[in-house]
Formats: structure tokens, sequence, C-alpha cells
């Protein structure tokens, strides 16, 4: 599914119109990118969590030319699912 499928799959499930569930998506993935950058967590109950994860300074190898090069430490972005999002994808049938 892309994001025109589920914008597409919110407005029937909700009766909004297309540019009104386009506008909420857009609301919830700005609202959770802003907590992230700020360094916050967002749980969203029975979804899953989304958090920031600190990488450290590491050494690793240009595959191409055998090179090895410094990667910096940065920040990365983390999805852990919920109990019940685990266990839909798991359902059996």
């Amino acid at each position: 599914m892309n994001k025109t499928e589920l914008i597409a799959a919110i407005a029937a499930d909700t009766s909004l119109s297309k540019v009104d569930a386009s506008r909420a998506l857009e609301a919830l993935l700005e609202n959770v990118s802003q907590a992230l950058a700020r360094g916050e967590s967002v749980h969203l109950t029975s979804f899953g969590a989304f958090s920031v994860s600190s990488r450290a300074e590491r050494s690793g190898r240009n595959p191409a030319t055998g090179q090895t090069l410094v990667i910096k430490a940065h920040k990365a972005p983390k999805f852990t699912a919920g109990k019940a999002l685990k266990s839909r994808v798991n359902a059996v049938g």
C-alpha cells in the first residue's frame, strides 16, 4: 500500500474527503517527525512506538574499493511494534 492508497482507505473508513484524509495523515506524520526531532518518543497504544536511537561512531569498509572509513555517530528513527500489531500480523488465516 502506498500513500495514495492509504489516504483513499482512510477516507473510505471515516467518511472524510480524500483532501481531509490527506491533511490528517500529513498532520500525523509531521507531528511524529517533530517529536522525534526533539528527541521524544511517540507511543500509539496497540500499534507501536516511534523513538530515536543513537548510533556510535564506527569503522566501516567501502565495498567497491575495500578502503576503511569512519562512519560518524548519528541518530536514527526506530519503530517498535506493539503487542496487538504483532498479533495481527502473525494471525493465522
